[in-house]
Formats: structure tokens, C-alpha cells, sequence
């Protein structure tokens, strides 16, 4: 399995729009940070996780001959908004792509892209990207490959993690609720919403993510969705050893 990190980013993504503090100033790459996403490669399947609003830039920066299925996390602006690039990989693919989402985000993203949802035997329709629904409703498999949903919890909201063999991806999270945690166990890569220092009412603050990466106890961590509160080099070097800043690019192999 290959994990390539397409953005690191929270929702304002890094710089942030007129900023002038020293990690938007920054001269590190690492410290660039696109609104957060992944591509997942297993064997010959390759599944996106959320359509981020830089998905365009993204794909044109680290191109994927053609994307298998999505996975949405949930429907907040900076994970769906790129939606709309999809329909490049329909005209590539000629065919409709599913789309897999918890109940209430798949609520809102048949309610805000109407015009882009439609049962997968409908033929494709041009100028617009073309999804067919999937309402998750426990673990279910794309080619063969078997894909958990993780409950967790983002603020008031519960939305869904991704477990992939021995990988997880669990961004814009401050709460794992109890009955998770067995979904997390034996896992050779964790990868954890790591906000800022300060707690936010949303997301798991720096320490949080430290923590919960601890009890968790995956081989390796990395920590994504990442303000511009955090340098990579500075709090970068303090995290324990297994754990460390996921960036823009980063590209992980799994077995």
C-alpha cells in the first residue's frame, strides 16, 4: 500500500491569506500546507480521500492516472469543494465514480452537488463530474479491498475515519468515541488530526494527538490538518520518535 499525502493543511490552508508570521513566511517547503487529502494505492486500486478545495493544484503538482472511488470524511467546505475535478477523470475514465460517505454527509453533498449525483447505471454526462451515491453503512469492500469506517467525533458532529489494512486516516477530530478504539488497534500507521497547540473545540490541539497517538500505540504516526501555529522544524523536533509531521508530498508505503 502507498499513502501520498496531496495536503497537510487546515481549512485556511498555510500561508494563510495575509499573514506575515514565520511559518506563512517560510522559506521550508514543508511548512506549504494545501487543504488536507490523501490518495490510497492498493494494489492496482487507487481511492481519494475527500475532494479537498485545492484538489486541482494538488493533482496537478503529484498526477494519479485515474481515481477508483472517494472516500468523504465529511462535508465541510475544505474536504468537498474540489469535487468539481472530478469530472476530468470521468471524460479520462468514461464512467461514473463512486462516492462513499456517512448517512448525514452524504445528506449534504446530494444537497449542495444536486447535479453531480446519480445512480451508477446512468451514462455519463458531459461538462459536469459524475459520482453515484454510496451511503456507508459499516465496512464494506471496493475491488476486494476491505474498507472500515471509523466513528469519530468533530465537535458536535460525527463523521468517519478510514481504516485500510494496517492504515488509518483520521483527520478533523477531538473526540475517538470509546467503541473505536478496537478499529485503531495493531496498526502499522496512524494518521491523526494535529490542530495547533491551543485546544479548539473541534480538532485535537498538538498534546491531544500526542496523546491519543500514545494509547493508540500504531508503529508509526504522522499528524496532519495543520495550522500555521505549527513549524515543522520547531514542533516537529520535540514530537517522540515514532511520530512526525505529515507533509504536502510525503508519500508512505504500508505494508
Amino acid at each position: 500500500m502507498r499513502i501520498t499525502f496531496l495536503g497537510t493543511g487546515t481549512s485556511g490552508g498555510v500561508p494563510m491569506i495575509n499573514c506575515n508570521c514565520a511559518v506563512c513566511t517560510s522559506a521550508n517547503p514543508k511548512n506549504k500546507r494545501l487543504r488536507s487529502s490523501v490518495m490510497v494505492e492498493v494494489n492496482d486500486t487507487i481511492l481519494l480521500i475527500d475532494t479537498s478545495t485545492d484538489l486541482r493544484q494538488q493533482l496537478l503538482r503529484q498526477p494519479f492516472p485515474r481515481i477508483d472511488a472517494i472516500l468523504y470524511t465529511h462535508a465541510h467546505a475544505d474536504h468537498i469543494f474540489g469535487l468539481d475535478e472530478i469530472r476530468r477523470f470521468n471524460y479520462l475514465m468514461q464512467k461514473r465514480l463512486p462516492a462513499y460517505a456517512h448517512p448525514k454527509t452524504m445528506e449534504r453533498l446530494l444537497k449542495i452537488f444536486d447535479y453531480a449525483f446519480a445512480e451508477p447505471h446512468v451514462p455519463v454526462v458531459k461538462g459536469v463530474p459524475n459520482l453515484a451515491p454510496f451511503v456507508i453503512e459499516g465496512p464494506f469492500e471496493i475491488n476486494g479491498i476491505s474498507v472500515v469506517p471509523i466513528p469519530l467525533q468533530h465537535g458536535n458532529q460525527e463523521i468517519y475515519g478510514y481504516r485500510i489494512g494496517n492504515f488509518a486516516y483520521c483527520t478533523d477530530v477531538n473526540r475517538i468515541p470509546a467503541e473505536s478504539y478496537s478499529l485503531l488497534d495493531n496498526l502499522e500507521i496512524l494518521v491523526l488530526d494535529a490542530l495547533r497547540e491551543k485546544r479548539h473545540p473541534s480538532h485535537f490541539s498538538l498534546g491531544e494527538a500526542v496523546s491519543e497517538a500514545r494509547k493508540i500505540g500504531a508503529k508509526r504516526t504522522y499528524f496532519t490538518h495543520i495550522s500555521h501555529i505549527l513549524d515543522h522544524e520547531r514542533h516537529g523536533s520535540r514530537l517522540p520518535k515514532q511520530m512526525a509531521f505529515a507533509y504536502d508530498g510525503l508519500v508512505l508505503e504500508c505494508d
